[in-house]
């Protein structure tokens, strides 16, 4: 089987867990539940009958909703990005772009960010004027620091330039996800997911996926996970099992010299799994990080 990555690369999916993973769930799933999609590199891996999934990033869903409209125009939709790319100015290795030699030796490490800032800044000041067009938000992720979507606290898009190209890798995953979202039947939703869950009729083939914020790390999308919340997820975790619905859960157990003790009690009651991860420092990529991440679930299989 061949694993596909969403085409975000969104922090923290689950793309290179994946094989590991998809052992570990269910083989005959009716509809699958993820109620913390991100990126959706989870749900792209999956083999179901119907995928029901949600992010409580308003942004995030939009941009999925958007590929999902664009998906059957496959064609279409990729000339529209290039024909973005070649307006700013952009690299891209893919249409032959690419940096001049002689930047390429003044900047070893960053020549991709030197020739890009310029005019990703003003995509980023094109988008911040209405915020509404999907096209840009979707290439200021790519081009982007660390593919995040970030604001500020005045509302505008405040990400500054990476050491990214648009690459073949990013071809690839486009055209992967155009071919998912027009072969499958797939709904997305945008709310906290605990309203996602409330009234949801999950059957006995029915699979639910949490990756939840991770309370021990420190990326950016986890600053708003705490304590209590950590607990309240686990409050829900088991009122799902006592109503015989079958769940499966990532998270980090230890991190960095950090110990998850609220998860570390928790998962006592069900089937814990090792993961082999391979998490690098948020700030330096080539950093290594030690950390035990843990599958866990109620399912007797």
């Amino acid at each position: 089987m061949e694993f596909i990555r969403s085409p975000f690369f969104y922090v923290g999916d689950k793309y290179k867990l994946m094989p590991q993973l998809i052992e570990l769930f269910p083989k005959n799933i009716d509809v699958y539940y993820e109620p913390f999609c991100g990126g959706g590199s989870s749900f792209l891996n999956v083999n179901a009958k119907k995928y029901i999934v949600n992010d409580i990033d308003e942004y995030v869903i939009k941009l999925h909703l958007f590929f999902k409209e664009k998906s059957q125009n496959k064609d279409k939709f990729i000339n529209d990005i290039y024909n973005i790319i070649y307006k700013y100015g952009l690299s891209c290795s893919v249409l032959g772009i690419t940096v001049p030699e002689e930047l390429k030796k003044q900047y070893v490490k960053t020549y991709y960010a030197k020739y890009n800032k310029k005019a990703y800044l003003n995509m980023r000041e094109d988008f911040n004027k209405f915020q509404s067009n999907m096209y840009l938000l979707y290439l200021l992720l790519i081009y982007g620091f660390n593919h995040m979507i970030r604001f500020n606290s005045n509302g505008m898009f405040n990400l500054p330039v990476g050491n990214v190209d648009f690459n073949s890798n990013v071809l690839k995953a486009i055209d992967n996800y155009l071919n998912f979202l027009s072969s499958k039947t797939i709904e997305f939703e945008n709310y906290d997911y605990k309203d996602f869950l409330i009234n949801k009729k999950i059957n006995s083939n029915d699979f639910i996926y949490f990756d939840p914020p991770y309370l021990i790390s420190q990326s950016e999308y986890n600053k708003l996970w705490n304590e209590e919340k950590e607990k309240e997820l686990y409050d829900i975790l088991d009122c799902l099992n006592k109503e015989k619905v079958i769940f499966g859960i990532t998270n980090l157990l230890n991190h960095k010299g950090k110990t998850n003790n609220i998860l570390l009690e928790w998962s006592k009651k069900y089937k814990v799994y090792n993961i082999e991860s391979n998490y690098i420092s948020f700030n330096d990529n080539s950093i290594k990080v030690n950390s035990n991440e843990v599958y866990i679930t109620n399912a007797n299989y």
